[in-house]
């Protein structure tokens, strides 16, 4: 079992906890921290890119002309690709980019990624991060306390009062377990983990 201290919002030690050596020790492999990512990001990805079609233009569906006995090409409705302001043939449409890995895969690259926090003593935990009201300013003397820049802190349950009290503050980013990433635990500097939402990423991981 890895030991951490345990520290409050004052910066100071209190106490220790233990942290499975199944999650924050485990060998650490970039093709799958890699693999994750990249799912991930293909995940977020919006594709936007859209034309409107023949039936998506409004204008009637009156035929021009006559087909036959005018000397021109015959022609439709107003919506013809051919004329200005028709429909476009074939332009992109919005698509989805999301694929999936298999389960196994993103719970090992989890773990990978608190283990390099870990392993690189980037890890910190917190008794509690409580406020009694929403400010901003308490919350910048409690990581100033911690001696944090570019931090992601994580908690077990919806903290309002932390959430909105760091929502300004840039590097910054609160996060229940349930949402606990690959990518946001690697794109900040430090994890800071609420002591009691320890039990909940071990009941998310651990077999």
């Amino acid at each position: 079992m890895a030991v951490v201290d345990v520290q409050n919002i004052d910066g100071k030690k209190i106490s220790q906890v233990d942290l499975a050596e199944a999650i924050f020790n485990v060998d650490v492999k970039k093709s799958v921290l890699h693999e994750v990512v990249t799912m991930q990001l293909a995940c977020r990805r919006k594709g936007t890119a859209s034309v409107k079609h023949r039936s998506d233009i409004r204008g009637s569906q009156r035929k021009l002309f006559r087909q036959k006995g005018t000397g021109r090409a015959r022609m439709g409705n107003i919506k013809s690709p051919l004329l200005r302001g028709g429909g476009s043939v074939f332009g992109p449409d919005p698509r989805d980019y999301s694929y999936k890995v298999p389960k196994k895969v993103r719970k090992l690259a989890l773990k990978m990624a608190l283990t390099s926090k870990l392993k690189d003593d980037e890890l910190l935990v917190v008794d509690k991060f409580e406020f009694e009201q929403i400010k901003t300013k308490k919350f910048l003397e409690a990581a100033e306390n911690l001696k944090i820049t570019n931090a992601l802190i994580i908690t077990d349950d919806k903290n309002e009062n932390l959430e909105l009290s760091a929502r300004n503050v840039s590097n910054i980013k609160v996060l229940q377990t349930k949402g606990l990433n690959v990518v946001d635990i690697l794109k900040y500097k430090n994890l800071v983990l609420v002591e009691s939402s320890i039990k909940a990423i071990e009941g998310r991981l651990l077999p």
